[in-house]
Formats: C-alpha cells, structure tokens, sequence
C-alpha cells in the first residue's frame, strides 16, 4: 500500500505530522528521498509534487493521497474519489484583476485573456458563467501577468490576500474552496488497508479540540454530575474498591472545560484531572 505525499511547500511538514500523530511513524525519511517506509510493513510512503499526485494515484503508482483539492480538480481524473477533508491548508482559488482596471466582474473578460496555472478549473469557471476568454497557462509569477500586458486577470490561489493586494489586484470573484484532502482511486477504496488509513487519519481529526475528563464523585453525587458533563454519550462510571465513591470519565470539547470543572466541582467532583487525546476511533 502506497501514500503519495506532497515532497516539499506549505502542505509537506503537516502532511507527514498527521500521518505520524495517525501512528503511521515515517522510518528513514531522510530529506531528499523519493520515498519511505513506515512502521507498518505494507504501507510505503511516497514523494511527489503536490500537482502530480492525483496523478500518481490515478494511474496506479499509489493507491491513496494526500494533496489540495484544488490539485485533485485540476486533475481531473474520473477514477478518484474522496475520503477525507483533513482540515488544513485551507485556501481559495480567486478570479483578480488589476486594482486600476475596468474589470467589475467575470463578465467583463468576455473576449479577454485569463492567466492561471489551474487552466482546467478557470475553463469549467468560465464556461459556467457564460464568458468567452483565452486561457494563456502559466507555472509561476501569475500575479505579474496583468501588469506586463499578458493577461487581463488572472486565477490563483490565495490564503490571506495579502499578495494580491501586494501586485495590486482585486478580487473579482471566488473560484474554488480549497483544503487538504485524502483521496483514494476508485478501485481501492474498498481496500482493508485503505480503509484503515482513512480511520486512523480520521480517529487524528475527531480528537482534535477533545479533552479526556477524569474524576472522582460520591456515588450519590453521581446524577448530579452525569447532568453537567456535556460530552459524547454517557460518560464511563467505575467503582472504587473500598469506597463510596465512583470514577467517572468523559470526553468534552475544549472550550467547555472550564465551566464544566467548576460546575463538577460544585456537586462534588474531585481529583479532576484534564487531558489530551491523540485519537478518538468513532
């Protein structure tokens, strides 16, 4: 079982951190190497351009991937299916045009040029919004297109804004939403292998902003303090050999935390403890 993971740039560092904090530890991922082996002998990870991953997967070099969704609908390759939305590298694919040009909106490009290095998703664009213009592709620099008279506006990616307003662009219109995405070939993804990934990135992302919950109540307390904890089902009660008391353990979001111990404390909870989850399997 093959991982094809974006080999360098913004989404690199955080892809192999998810995979790692998913157990998938990475053994000898010298910088450099084309690829790596795990911790689990049947899953190999392999590097690659964030752009030649749908790719990869597609044609059967690798089976799953990890890449932008903007990168899997430029693609387009029919035999790709989504498993997962791993909630980073969040971005937006924009239509922008010069801050000093008579360009309001898409349908003033109308017979005019567009520079992008997403042709695919700027033609699909175009198309549905009924304009007629020329698609000049481009590999980088594409906020200086306007500005040296090569095209009229452009498609790119943007996070914050801050290197449109820099080449004085202003946004025209949304194009695509864009984050990192797991994906699979079609074929695949009924895999056993497959599916255990998908769970194990998963079980990262559900534990995300979760908090572990463990206390002592008096048994008589216990309803008490059943009613202020806001958490996922009914918590775990246990005995205490010896005692009167019952332990109690529950998972809370984080932001409820503090309230939720001083309201336990007020019913008689104690020896509150907090802690965090790496991975919660739903």
């Amino acid at each position: 079982m093959r991982i094809a993971v974006p080999n360098k740039g913004r989404l690199h560092e955080p892809s192999v951190e998810l995979l790692e904090r998913a157990g998938l530890h990475v053994v000898d991922g010298a910088d450099r190497k084309l690829h790596a082996e795990t911790v689990d002998p049947e899953v190999t990870i392999l590097f690659a351009r964030a752009a030649d991953i749908p790719e990869y997967v597609s044609e059967g070099a690798a089976d799953v991937g990890i890449t932008g969704f903007d990168q899997v609908a430029e693609a387009q390759r029919d035999n790709l299916v989504e498993l997962l939305d791993l909630e980073f590298g969040s971005c937006k694919l924009v239509l922008a045009a010069p801050e000093d040009d008579d360009i309001e909106s898409v349908s003033d490009l109308d017979g005019g040029t567009v520079a992008t290095e997403f042709p695919n998703i700027t033609r699909e664009f175009l198309d549905e919004q009924g304009v007629d213009a020329d698609i000049t592709e481009v590999s980088g620099a594409t906020e200086l297109t306007p500005h040296v008279d090569i095209a009229d506006a452009i498609v790119d990616i943007t996070s914050t804004g801050t290197t449109l307003r820099m080449n004085r662009l202003e946004v025209i219109a949304d194009v695509l939403e864009s984050s990192v995405r797991l994906f699979a070939r079609e074929d695949a993804r009924d895999d056993e292998k497959v599916q255990q990934i998908e769970t194990a990135l998963g079980s990262v992302l559900s534990a995300e902003g979760k908090r572990y919950l463990m206390m002592n109540a008096p048994a008589d307390a216990l309803d008490a303090v059943k009613e202020e904890l806001p958490g996922m089902g009914g918590p775990t009660v246990m005995d205490i050999a010896g005692t009167d008391d019952v332990a109690v353990h529950a998972v809370v979001d984080d932001s409820e935390v503090f309230e939720t111990i001083n309201a336990l404390q007020s019913v008689g909870a104690s020896d509150i403890l907090v802690t965090e989850i790496e991975r919660l399997v739903e």
